[in-house]
């Protein structure tokens, strides 16, 4: 809740005339409790994961042979009501888990220091910011997610995520509820360590949840934007560590590949990424012979 609440007290409090952005945010949150602005996670959890997988959805439903060519197994189809279940495992399974891990966090993060007041942070902050926070939750994430490839808490917790084999958008974030809490950690690191505006917060929630269905979509596109952020593992990256399931020491990072290549889990995924282009060459000069 900010401490004045219309635009002539901000001018006063700041010195300064607002932005347009600030004078829209002071109209919004300006009564607001800081516990409700929070919360706000749980909302944009529900809204994007109900929306960014449609194309995918559609995709996988249509059959064309424009997508299938990039559909990284194309031999496994998913029916619709497959899709559907996903859906609702995992909205259920954000209801028991993400709400409550919403409220409990609130007051670390007051704590930490995430504010909601003016003024907004600029481009560039939010920039840096939402990259710190990505680098950190992908080394964190990295050794989380290893442990989890242990046979006891692969067994009790992991082994539910790694039943898409074949992975879709919508099951980017299909895990057992114990999966959702514990991965959740790496993602408040960040903002814990590098605290900053709660408009921030949201954005990198939504952005990693983003880039969590895209590289879960099972479709690997050459003009994705992605391709053009270095060290970034992508869809195939990702596909190869849920088509190895519980057998798989390899691709555990979230969203880059540099950790992988410093502990050395990437050596199967090279070695199968060489066979593939072996076999390839040898089947291109069949053709030609």
């Amino acid at each position: 809740m900010l401490p004045y609440h219309t635009i002539e007290d901000a001018q006063v409090a700041l010195g300064r005339g607002l932005t347009l952005a600030e004078t829209q945010w002071l109209k919004y949150s300006a009564k607001e409790p800081d516990l409700f602005l929070h919360c706000h996670n749980t909302l944009f959890l529900y809204l994007f994961y109900s929306i960014a997988p449609i194309p995918f959805v559609f995709m996988e439903l249509s059959g064309y042979e424009m997508f299938n060519k990039h559909k990284i197994q194309p031999s496994v189809k998913r029916s619709f009501w497959e899709m559907f279940n996903c859906y609702k495992h995992v909205m259920h399974t954000f209801l028991i888990t993400v709400g409550p891990l919403q409220i409990i966090s609130y007051p670390i993060m007051k704590w930490i220091g995430i504010r909601t007041g003016l003024s907004l942070p600029s481009g560039w902050e939010i920039f840096w910011q939402i990259l710190v926070y990505f680098v950190i939750e992908d080394f964190s994430h990295y050794w989380i997610h290893r442990m989890l490839h242990f046979k006891w808490a692969y067994e009790k917790i992991h082994k539910v995520h790694h039943e898409y084999t074949a992975p879709i958008g919508l099951s980017a974030p299909y895990a057992h509820w114990a999966e959702i809490i514990i991965l959740g950690f790496p993602s408040f690191l960040g903002p814990a360590l590098v605290p900053g505006h709660i408009t921030t917060y949201w954005l990198w929630f939504i952005l990693r949840q983003l880039q969590a269905i895209e590289t879960h979509s099972g479709y690997d596109f050459p003009w994705s934007p992605t391709k053009y952020i270095p060290f970034y593992g992508g869809p195939a990256y990702r596909d190869y560590h849920h088509y190895i399931a519980g057998k798989s020491q390899s691709n555990f990072a979230s969203v880059f590949t540099y950790c992988d290549y410093i502990y050395g889990t990437h050596k199967g995924y090279l070695y199968t990424n060489k066979m593939r282009e072996k076999n390839f060459f040898i089947a291109q000069n069949y053709k030609m012979e």
